[in-house]
């Protein structure tokens, strides 16, 4: 297939771009090929549209190019964009965060579905994120509960920075704390929820990921060590001390992880909260547990 070529039409580009990402067994060539052209001139779907018969200028042809190789390199999108929605947010990536998936949204969901069952909506609650990296759980919960503050911990100085300018870009700075710290030993108790999407990956998988999460993602995010479960034995029992009786913590989990990890719950204080909530694949995804009350 040609490379991006001044004089193609923005059309013409689009499709020769989609072929190529098809001849390179990417699957979602088409989307991936219109955000890119979108992204190398500027434009937004109805302006691509618009613009379909105008030809690259050399400038956008080497621009297109450049965001073509990189994908080929198989590169994640949100990556060579440099943001990713999540929860309806635009969330700004750096190389010591994850980039933000579906799946996660299932924390969020069961998060917001044991607050509402309490009628907490609505009340001044703390909220703790462990492990913030682009800060995308904890905002999505702020933008949801409107008199809540949330904390935001993570090990990583790049990641916290990250989540700052996030929390700006959504209006949400005012209601969100960053500190760095390892999971919850930096904070102070007591917080009305905890969650937390924890490395869960078991280190012997990490070679057998597709190449644009083992590649790109930050490979501390992803290695939860031998049997994948290291990150919960941490953060689990830090979590239930700080927790205020009835609170409850909601972590993301691993295919096939969600057994283990209630069990390290109840071992740390913790009653199960409501059944586990399957992402679109039908994977347990989202776990909780609720500190009960004295």
């Amino acid at each position: 297939m040609t490379d991006s070529l001044p004089g193609q039409t923005v059309e013409a580009a689009r499709r020769a771009l989609t072929a190529r990402f098809k001849s390179n067994a990417i699957d979602s060539a088409e989307l991936d090929a219109r955000l890119l052209v979108g992204a190398a001139l500027g434009l937004d779907l109805t302006g691509l549209i618009t613009a379909a018969q105008r030809q690259l200028t050399a400038d956008e042809a080497a621009r297109l190019e450049h965001f073509a190789r990189r994908r080929l390199q198989r590169e994640p999108v949100a990556r060579i964009l440099g943001h990713k929605e999540f929860w309806g947010l635009p969330l700004t990536l750096s190389a010591s965060t994850l980039v933000p998936r579906p799946d996660t949204e299932t924390v969020v969901e069961l998060a917001l579905e044991l607050l509402r069952a309490d009628g907490a909506l609505s009340r001044a609650l703390r909220i703790a994120d462990l492990g913030t990296g682009s800060g995308a759980i904890l905002l999505a919960l702020l933008s949801e509960l409107p008199n809540a503050h949330g904390f935001g911990t993570d090990i990583s100085a790049e990641a916290l920075q990250t989540a700052t300018t996030n929390a700006a870009h959504s209006g949400l700075a005012k209601r969100a704390t960053f500190i760095a710290c390892d999971y919850a030993t930096g904070l102070s108790g007591p917080f009305d929820l905890i969650v937390s999407n924890p490395p869960y990956i078991r280190s012997a998988d990490i070679a057998g990921l597709a190449a644009d999460i083992r590649e790109y993602d930050p490979r501390a995010a992803l290695d939860g060590g031998a049997d994948g479960l290291d990150a919960y034995r941490a953060l689990i029992p830090q979590a239930a001390g700080l927790l205020a009786p009835g609170a409850a913590l909601v972590v993301e989990a691993g295919e096939g992880q969600s057994g283990q990890i209630r069990g390290i719950m109840t071992v740390a204080g913790l009653m199960p909260a409501g059944a586990p909530k399957a992402d679109l694949a039908g994977i347990q995804r989202a776990v909780a547990g609720r500190k009960m009350p004295r």
